[in-house]
């Protein structure tokens, strides 16, 4: 029965996982989770660095019952049936706690995942989910704070060599008076690697179709005759995908539409991931835009919302609309260059304390205290300004880091900030 290369050497052991050194071994995360008690976790990481793996080996080391889902493939109705199974595995004969191992758990919408709260609660099940999406995003509260995260990373080019090497042994017996050291030639050998791009599938996927063609010793032009269609972006290495996404956010910046969709489309011929981009579009629009198009960001959103709903190639068209709109729309970066100035600021000075007059007082003695006690409220004045009034902590003078631009919506900010100001320089010449 035919298996798929990446199925045959898949590690059976944590000590046999290529990668993740910094929660595998010894004294590490999950080796120390793995010999000890079940626990609920999230395995986060890109595809192919080895998140089923590692809760496949995980579930076999620990005492209890083990029940698979695919949030892809499963519903309401199968959540329910492997609840039931878990209880009656807790209740039951068995009285046996239940892992339930959930692939792509960022797929469940919050009422599914509301489902394993009282699960978890009671201890009758073990949750292990694993997702290339961010947990903080995409995963409940409530979830999320019962369950341990765990990241992993893309794999090093060091740690693709070491399984490419495997793999080459594992096929060598399988082609005609070749072996594992002359199946790729030394150039071609880097441009898999490169190929890989951090995941171990993708790699284990390209040897398997190499080793089909029946040739040996193939070099760089021969490989990509034989994977044409994987080559576009990586045809100088792995940097060449992100000098592209550099130069798609340049042309965005220089207001340039043309060029914008001419590299949007270039990397989406040569198999770009739309969603990725679409994020990239995203943080375009706070970056380089800002305030000057508060519009901006909501296309960009929309855009993106749609390309999740439709999926490809609908959604691409949604994509190429924001770009189009974010390139020739005003710009400003006043608030990114402000937010950087004020972070490497608050660095510097530390923790200052809230002055007194800006507090809260929600109870007697914080009242007593004097908290809030002589703090002005806006709303009372007229231009619901107050003149000269000081918002910041004692011992910091007054700083200006965010200055508005004269582009788009930023020229109201500033005739608006220059309006305050003159009301200050009014009352003190009062």
């Amino acid at each position: 029965m035919y298996q798929p290369l990446a199925e045959i050497l898949r590690p059976k052991a944590l000590d046999e996982v290529v990668g993740q050194s910094h929660l595998i071994g010894e004294n590490k995360p999950l080796s120390i989770l793995a010999n000890g008690k079940p626990q609920s976790i999230i395995l986060w990481g890109p595809p192919g660095v080895g998140k089923t793996t590692i809760a496949n080996i995980l579930t076999a080391m620990w005492d209890c019952e083990v029940i698979k889902l695919s949030a892809i493939f499963s519903g309401i109705k199968e959540i329910k049936e492997a609840l039931e199974l878990a209880t009656k595995n807790y209740s039951g004969l068995l009285n046996r706690q239940t892992v339930l191992f959930i692939d792509e758990i960022h797929r469940f919408n919050k009422a599914q995942q509301d489902a394993f709260l009282h699960h978890l609660e009671e201890g009758k099940i073990i949750l292990i989910g694993a997702t290339t999406e961010n947990p903080s995003f995409e995963l409940n509260n409530a979830l999320l704070s019962r369950m341990q995260v765990y990241i992993l990373n893309p794999l090093t080019k060091a740690d693709l060599s070491k399984l490419l090497d495997t793999a080459l042994h594992s096929i060598s017996n399988t082609i005609k008076k070749a072996n594992a050291t002359n199946l790729l030639a030394d150039d071609a050998r880097e441009l898999v690697l490169d190929l890989a791009d951090g995941d171990a599938r993708r790699l284990l996927n390209i040897i398997e179709t190499i080793a089909n063609s029946g040739k040996v010793l193939i070099k760089r032009e021969e490989l990509k005759q034989i994977l044409p269609n994987s080559l576009k972006r990586f045809d100088k290495g792995g940097e060449e995908f992100y000098n592209q996404i550099s130069a798609l956010h340049k042309a965005v910046r220089g207001s340039d539409p043309d060029a914008a969709l001419y590299w949007f489309m270039r990397m989406i011929d040569s198999g770009a991931d739309p969603l990725y981009l679409g994020r990239r579009v995203l943080r375009m629009t706070w970056e380089d835009i800002g305030l000057a198009d508060t519009n901006a960001a909501t296309i960009a959103l929309n855009a993106l919302q749609t390309y999740e709903r439709l999926g490809s190639p609908e959604g691409e068209l949604a994509i190429a609309n924001a770009i189009i709109y974010l390139a020739v729309t005003p710009k400003s970066n006043a608030a990114y260059v402000a937010y950087k100035k004020v972070h490497k600021f608050v660095e510097k000075t530390g923790s200052k304390e809230v002055p007194i007059h800006l507090r809260n007082a929600p109870t007697k003695l914080m009242s007593e205290l004097g908290y809030g006690k002589e703090y002005k409220y806006a709303h009372d004045y007229p231009e619901h300004y107050v003149p000269n009034e000081n918002y910041w902590p004692d011992g910091i003078a007054k700083e200006k880091f965010y200055e508005p631009t004269n582009q788009g919506l930023e020229k109201r900010v500033v005739d608006r900030l220059e309006f305050l100001n003159n009301l200050d320089k009014t009352e003190n010449n009062h």
